[in-house]
């Protein structure tokens, strides 16, 4: 009943305002009566000036003598209205010997205060407030009767409060009702007057839910420059304070999601406990699967963190998982209270860049290997020539010589292919296109290599198109493609063997097949066979020559023409070389693009 605001504050103005009422009403009452009573006694010792007055002519100051006086006195006051009873006491006989009232022979202490009567016979003026009964309240006065310096009795005076008392009681009946009608008008008041400072609090009370739940548009209406003024005030400029408060928070989580949804590196936030509580799609793409509940992971990761923390308990650590290297970058991060609550880990693919890495570094060794080894031929002959221990051998000196050259030009080729590798590395190729005859350009190559297979006895079949093909191709290069497939089959395949180069056309493409039936390329080497330097048979390789550089330069060739190159390869039964090739470069550009 008193949760409310507004009822405890009806409750306590209710209730000050009654105890206010209640203390008045008896201070006003007690006040009253006080008052009355005091104006009663002081009739009565006005009564008592006017009989001590008259009983003072006296002459022999003997009361009883001088009884019929006395009532007579009395009397006269009884006649002129006066309502309060007088009785006049002897002090010998403490016999009443006068009274207004009839005493019927009683005797004092029948009808009157003993202790007033005392105190009046020991020359004490003493007044009293006597209940006779339920109905009748009296307040009797004692006066001591002085004559001749001496004690002759005492004057007892009583006032009925009957007059007093009953307009007390019509005085509290009064305030009793007065006090009703205001508490009833406290209510009232009281309650509006809460309902002016709880409604506003109401509506304060209801807007701040109403935030609290998302809606930071509320304002409340400022209705006054008091207090609860200043709170609405205040809550006003909290709402939109807050409003952009949180719009500027959810603009920095959209943005921070978005940069951690769509970044090219994996993100993984661990708990305290243990337990991932965010992730992205990198990272599950990272590890191969569409929700993060394997604790493998977890205990991976954690032992990341433990492992290769620093002093700061950031670091990072390469690992490998499902044939992938990824490079893990971790640091903790803390709450509200500056406590480590877990850690995040970042994680990069680098297995492409090892691979590249490893590559270069392979590449780095084959050049320094293939540079070496002629390098130090030429070094050694030459240096034998110098010393001339040859001098006198014309036909050993011609041989260090020719080795000399060879090994030279052996050297020149490598630089060469080098040098055509990084042109197209670095884009700087310009192909001189042209439209050529194929029909020509293969025959052409095929009378190029025809005395090196003659040398092998082997044989070499064409399978031309009737209409001869037109391309628009950069013959030198084309040349050099179709020369370095065709070496590689004549420099693979045994004596008497038989290589076939066929030329297909179709739409808009054309293909070079070169076919032959040597020793062939095994499966595990296929994924590396454009890779530079790299050779199936690294023995056989560096003793039938070359510099392991032609499939990649064939490569780079045909993809600057627009089209492909592919190898299919059965070990031990021979190799197919197709050699894919738009007739016009426009065309191959926009299939390109449109792919």
């Amino acid at each position: 009943m008193f949760k409310s605001i507004r009822s405890r504050f009806t409750m306590i103005y209710f209730l000050l305002i009654f105890i206010a009422m209640i203390i008045a009403g008896v201070f006003i009452i007690r006040s009253f009566e006080d008052y009355n009573l005091n104006v009663a006694s002081e009739r009565l010792d006005d009564i008592a000036q006017i009989m001590l007055t008259e009983l003072a002519k006296i002459q022999d100051g003997d009361l009883i003598a001088n009884k019929n006086v006395i009532q007579a006195s009395i009397d006269n006051h009884a006649d002129i209205g006066l309502r309060e009873e007088i009785y006049v006491i002897d002090q010998s006989t403490q016999q009443i010997v006068a009274s207004s009232a009839e005493v019927g022979g009683r005797a004092v202490s029948d009808i009157l205060s003993d202790a007033l009567v005392v105190e009046g016979l020991l020359g004490n003026v003493m007044e009293k407030n006597i209940q006779i009964s339920d109905t009748v309240r009296t307040k009797d006065k004692v006066y001591p009767i002085i004559g001749d310096d001496q004690l002759r009795g005492i004057i007892y005076l009583r006032y009925d409060l009957k007059d007093i008392y009953s307009s007390l009681s019509t005085t509290r009946r009064i305030i009793l009702q007065a006090i009703l009608t205001s508490l009833c008008v406290t209510i009232v008041i009281s309650y509006f007057l809460s309902k002016s400072i709880t409604d506003p609090i109401n509506e304060i009370t209801a807007k701040a839910s109403k935030l609290a739940e998302g809606d930071f548009s509320q304002m409340v209406e400022v209705r006054s420059e008091d207090e609860i003024g200043e709170l609405s005030k205040t809550f006003n400029f909290l709402s939109a304070a807050l409003k952009a408060s949180i719009s500027e928070i959810s603009s920095e989580k959209s943005k921070l999601e978005a940069i951690i949804e769509y970044m090219e590196d994996g993100l993984v936030a661990i708990n305290a406990e243990g337990e991932i509580i965010h992730n992205n799609p990198k990272a599950l793409a990272l590890f191969g699967v569409e929700a993060i509940e394997n604790e493998d992971i977890v205990g991976d990761l954690l032992s990341v963190y433990s492992s290769g923390r620093l002093s700061e308990d950031i670091g990072t650590k390469n690992i490998t998982y499902r044939d992938k290297i990824l490079k893990v970058n971790f640091a903790p991060y803390l709450d509200d209270s500056l406590q480590k609550a877990g850690a995040v880990f970042v994680l990069t693919d680098i297995t492409e860049e090892e691979r590249l890495e490893n590559m270069r570094r392979e590449f780095v060794a084959n050049v320094s290997h293939e540079l070496k080894t002629p390098l130090t031929s030429i070094k050694s002959y030459t240096e034998t020539i110098l010393e001339g221990m040859v001098v006198d051998d014309p036909e050993t000196e011609k041989t260090f010589l020719e080795v000399i050259n060879s090994e030279a030009d052996r050297m020149s080729r490598l630089v060469r292919d080098l040098l055509e590798l990084t042109s197209f590395d670095s884009a700087s190729v310009k192909l001189k296109y042209a439209p050529h005859n194929m029909n020509r350009l293969i025959s052409n190559c095929i009378l190029k290599v025809k005395a090196t297979a003659d040398q092998k006895r082997q044989a070499i079949v064409k399978r031309l198109v009737d209409e001869p093909i037109s391309a628009e191709i950069d013959y030198d290069k084309i040349e050099q493609l179709v020369l370095n497939i065709l070496s590689n089959a004549i420099k693979y395949s045994g004596e008497e063997g038989i290589i076939e180069i066929d030329l297909k056309s179709y739409d808009r493409m054309f293909d070079i097949v070169i076919k032959d039936n040597g020793i062939g390329i095994p499966d595990e080497d296929m994924s590396r066979i454009f890779e530079r330097f790299y050779r199936v048979d690294k023995a056989r390789s560096r003793m039938l020559g070359g510099t392991g550089l032609g499939l990649s330069i064939a490569k780079e060739i045909a993809e600057a023409h627009g089209g492909t190159i592919g190898i299919q390869s059965v070990y031990g039964h021979g190799t197919i070389v197709t050699i894919n090739l738009p007739y016009t470069q426009g065309v191959a550009n926009s299939e390109s693009d449109a792919v």
